[in-house]
Order: structure tokens, then sequence, then C-alpha cells
């Protein structure tokens, strides 16, 4: 493709823009630990989930929601379900405050809170401290496939070289241009990066939007898309036939295993509400959800993140969508091999390049370019804390100087980077199947120990240790054997050895220390099956009351859902002019929000505070 001399401008300003700005503000990120991962929790709770929403719109997974919402029309809007994107309700809801409350730098950090400084608050914390390792390599090597796809479409040259594809070079390149960025600013330059591509990907989703709505009739976009692709409504089996359109996409389907899209539907909806109870992974979401101001505020940046991240981007998603079935469609049936193949997750940079006018161009690929930095750069500043502060602070070099620790993080960024080159090159082709060996691999080796962890007094830190390495070898042992296995087979067999593994060695083991398990019930203020614990402490607190609030936070997560998901709903009907459905979310959508009004804003308490219904 021939980038037009002002979209190059935009693009490279974008670049050269971001990195003065990290240069900038190099020294007061550098300051410490705290300034360079987490931003000196400083910034209020709509900057932190401007940037947290963003640092979600990222370029891999917009990619993957193009082909989805091409290839399943209106049903993809339950797809993210996948993930799941409504792990921040819960969060929004009541997790949110509740990590905060820990006042941890990190994730793994925070397990001192809940298991103690002794043997088994040792082995919790070492456990989430590999786990997170892991995770941060799986994003990153998902984000290295994405960008090398999505750069391979835009950029004419053949760089391939040795073992190395063009699309694995134009992915490193753009890499280190992320890192150089990211060493400079630590967390101000995730924020102030996610707060750019916000902007550009807001003022891009728009045009792309109006550009579809303008070039696209729904009687044109009626005439290729198979029978039921417009309804939101699904039975047990999917029921979208696409013969005779395009072929090929009756095989992905079967592929991707959504033939029965209600089973499927259902089991990824058990699926999210156990890893959203379970909380956010020991990544950039609890980054975000430790860097705000207080608890309270914890809860409102979960809030403010689902709109931010939402609404624009299921415009481009749709957007971009709708152009392409129209326009590349034909196009699409060219490009298939005599094998049948074509990589539909190519969509979005394809309609891009033919499709989209001269300076959207430049603002769409900017803003997205900053969609990929934001996600890369959040991911690895995560994943530098816990090498940084829970590897070499605790264990290895707990006195040095600051700066020492930040230089540190400098070479752990770096180790990283190289890592999820390797791991991209070697191992990794969909995003596809990326998606799903984190969502349901790694996923379900996760959720057991970190469920019981907030809910059962008796659950200790050997059983959280057993049962988080129980399941990150269940998750990944079937994936090394067999890289083509269906990711989602995974899930039970993790989540069952995790949960065995998590129980057994529990039970086997003593309780945490009664100042442990009071510290943390009394600080935390968890619901669950505390009993115990609440008896000892209210034997020396009379007015200690215990938290109540379970029925309540159920009902505001069911409705949550519900209201989250009419963000998905609304962009994309307004873009494929199904109205009467449009008006019907956002009727849903008022009702939501006015009853979460009353059962969950009024509720939320001044400062630091987050009032139990009992008081």
């Amino acid at each position: 493709m021939q980038l037009h001399p002002i979209d190059i401008f935009i693009i490279l300003g974008y670049i050269a823009a971001v990195i003065a700005v990290g240069w900038l503000i190099s020294k007061r990120a550098s300051k410490n630990l705290d300034s360079y991962f987490l931003a000196g929790r400083s910034l209020p709770w709509y900057v932190i989930g401007t940037s947290h929403g963003a640092s979600g719109f990222d370029i891999t997974g917009t990619m993957w929601f193009v082909t989805m919402f091409f290839t399943y029309g209106l049903k993809a809007a339950f797809i993210p379900w996948t993930w799941p994107l409504f792990d921040r309700v819960f969060r929004q809801v009541y997790l949110g405050a509740w990590i905060r409350r820990s006042n941890a730098l990190t994730g793994a950090e925070w397990m001192k809170t809940r298991f103690g400084k002794g043997a088994g608050g040792n082995l919790s914390h070492i456990s989430v401290v590999v786990y997170a390792l892991i995770i941060t390599l799986a994003f990153l090597a998902y984000a290295f496939v994405g960008i090398g796809k999505f750069a391979e479409v835009f950029f004419p040259w053949d760089l391939s070289f040795w073992v190395l594809k063009s699309a694995d070079v134009y992915a490193i390149i753009i890499l280190s241009v992320t890192t150089v960025y990211l060493l400079l600013g630590g967390w101000y330059s995730v924020v102030l990066t996610d707060l750019i591509q916000f902007a550009l990907l807001t003022v891009a989703s728009i045009f792309i939007a109006v550009i579809a709505m303008d070039k696209v009739s729904p009687e044109a976009l009626s005439k290729v898309v198979p029978e039921g692709w417009s309804r939101l409504g699904f039975g047990w089996k999917l029921d979208l036939d696409w013969t005779g359109l395009i072929d090929q996409l009756n095989t992905k389907i079967t592929k991707d295993g959504y033939s029965f899209f209600g089973v499927v539907m259902m089991l990824m909806l058990l699926k999210g509400l156990l890893v959203s109870m379970a909380g956010p992974t020991p990544g950039y979401g609890m980054q975000h959800s430790l860097s705000v101001r207080n608890p309270r505020e914890a809860a409102l940046e979960n809030w403010w993140m689902s709109i931010v991240q939402l609404v624009p981007r299921f415009l481009m998603i749709a957007g971009i969508g709708v152009l392409g079935l129209v326009f590349f469609s034909p196009e699409v049936k060219q490009m298939i091999t005599a094998d049948g193949d074509f990589d539909f997750e190519t969509i979005l940079p394809h309609v891009i390049q033919g499709y989209v006018p001269v300076g959207i161009v430049g603002i769409l690929l900017a803003g997205l370019l900053a969609a990929f930095m934001s996600t890369f750069d959040s991911t690895i500043n995560a994943g530098a804390a816990y090498i940084v502060n829970d590897i070499y602070k605790r264990y290895i070099n707990p006195n040095a100087p600051a700066k020492t620790y930040v230089r540190f993080g400098y070479l752990c960024s770096i180790i990283l980077v190289v890592l999820a080159v390797i791991i991209g090159v070697a191992r990794v082709e969909s995003i596809h199947d990326i998606t799903l060996l984190i969502t349901f691999g790694l996923y379900g080796g996760y959720v057991a120990p970190n469920i019981l962890k907030w809910h059962w007094w008796r659950f200790n830190g050997h059983g959280y240790f057993a049962g988080m390495i129980a399941g990150v070898v269940a998750a990944l042992t079937p994936f090394i054997v067999n890289p083509n296995i269906n990711k989602i087979h995974i899930l039970p067999f993790a989540l069952g050895v995790s949960t065995i593994a998590s129980v057994l060695v529990c039970l086997l083991t003593r309780p945490e220390k009664d100042e442990v398990l009071e510290s943390f019930y009394r600080t935390v203020r968890p619901w669950g099956f505390w009993k115990p614990v609440y008896l000892k402490l209210l034997a020396k607190y009379p007015n200690f009351k215990a938290n109540t609030d379970f029925g309540r936070d159920a009902f505001n997560v069911a409705v949550g859902i519900v209201w989250q998901l009419t963000l998905n709903v609304i962009p994309i009907c307004l873009v494929i002019r199904q109205y009467q459905a449009m008006w019907i979310a956002v009727g849903v959508l008022a009702v939501t929000s006015a009853v979460m009004k009353f059962t969950w804003y009024d509720k939320l308490g001044p400062g630091d505070m987050y009032m139990s219904s009992e008081e």
C-alpha cells in the first residue's frame, strides 16, 4: 500500500510526539518504584479509567473482533464474554474496592495481605509471580502476532530474514519503538499513551461509522450476509449458512467451535462468572486498580472503563465489518487459496487499506498504533513490576536505592520483549488460538485458588500455591504436547486439577494465623465463609459488623452485565441500521443505569469508605 504523504505525516508526528513526551516525563517517573509502576497513585479515577479502557482497545483484539463480527453478525456482541469483558462489572461493584484496600504495589505483593509473611504467604507470593510472568508473555505474544499481521498489509517491503517472516520483522521494529517510549516514562507513559490513543481512536471510530452508514445501505448489506446475521437472538445451534456467499466461513465457524452457539455462550458465561469472581489476573488490570487514589475510585474507574472501551470500539468494529462485507468480500473470494485458506484475521487492515479516505487513514493508523502501544506497554510495565518488586527487591536486594530498582526495571522490560518475540515467532500463528489459550487455559487454571482466597477463611497460602502451580501446568501441558488442540477443552481439565490441588493441600496444612486472617477480614471486608474469624473479631470489637452485601452485590453484577452488553449492541445496531433493536437496547441501558444509580452508586461512601448495608 502506498500511504498518502498526509497519512505518513500524521503517523510520524504521533510517534515523535509520544517519544518526546516520554523523555520529558522520564525524570518524574524514575523517582521510585511507586512513581515508575503506579504513577505515585496520584491520578484521578477518570484518567485511570480512560487509560484502563484504552489499554483494552488493542489492535490484536480489535482485528479479532472485526473477524467475529464479519462472521457472526450482531451475535458477535456476546463473543467478548470469551475474555470475559464483564469482569470489570465485578470490579466496579465490589472487587475493585477490595483490591485497592491492600495498598500493595503488585498483585503478588497483595498476597501478604491475605496470607501473611510466613511460609504460606511466601509460597502464594511466588506462585503469583510465576503466573504473572507466564500471562504477561502470553499477552505479549498475542500482541506480537497481531501487530505483525497488521503491519504486513500496509507496508510493501519483504523484510523476511533468516527464520523470521516479514510480519515478524515489522512487529520487532514496532515493539522496539514502543519499548523505548515505555522505558522513558514508566506508568506515566502508559497512561499518557492511553489518553492519546483514546482521543485518536474515538475520532477515527466515529468517522468510520459515518463512512460505513453513508456508503452501505441496509439493502446492500442484506445481499452479502446470510439469514439471521442481523439478529441478536440465537438458539442452541448457530444456523448461519454462508453457502454461496463466502463458503469458507462455514468451515471457519466449525473450526472456531461455534456451531452450537448457544452451548458455547452458556459455557463462556459460566466460565466468565468464575473468572470474574476470582478477580483480575496479575497484569495491568490489577495495576490499574492499585494505582487509583482510594477504594471508592477503584469502583468508579472500572465503571468508566467499560464506557470508554466499548462504545467507540464497537463503532469501529461495526464500521470496518460492514465496509468489509459489502466491498471487500469479492476480493476475499479471489484471495482464497486453492486449499480454501484465507486469513480472515487480516480483514481490518485490508479494509482500511482500500476503503478509508486519506487523512482518516493516518488518524486511524496512528490510533491503532497507539492502541498497540498502550496494550503492549501496560503489559510490559506490569510484568517488569513483578520481577523488580516481587523477586529482586524482596529476595535479592531489599535495601537498594530507588534508582537501582528503576534501572533494573529497564532491563526486565527488555528481557520480556525479547522472550515475547521468541514465543511469537516459534509457537503462535493464530490470534484466535492464543485468545482461547489465555481465556480457556491459563484463566481456567487461575480460577479456583483465586475464588477461594476471597471467600473461605480456611483457605491458606499452601493451598493457593498448589492450586496455582497445578493449574498452570494443567493449562500449558496439553498445548505444549499438541499446539493444535481445541483450547476450549483445556478449561475443564485445568479447572479440575487446580481445584483438587487447592482444596487437598489446604486441608492437609494448617490455617493461616489468627492475626493474619483478622487483619485481612477487617481491612478488605469480603463476604463469604468467614464466620470463625468474624466471631473472634466480634469478641474483641463488639461493634464490628460483618459484610452482608452478597445479595446486593450479586444483584448489581447481574444488572451490570446486562447494562454492559447494551454498550456493545447499541453501536453495532446503529451502524447496521437495526433501529428497533437499538432503541430497545437504549431503553434497557436507561433502566439498568437508573437501577444501579440507587443500588450501587449511592452506596459508595466518600473517600476510602465503602458502606455496608448494615451501616
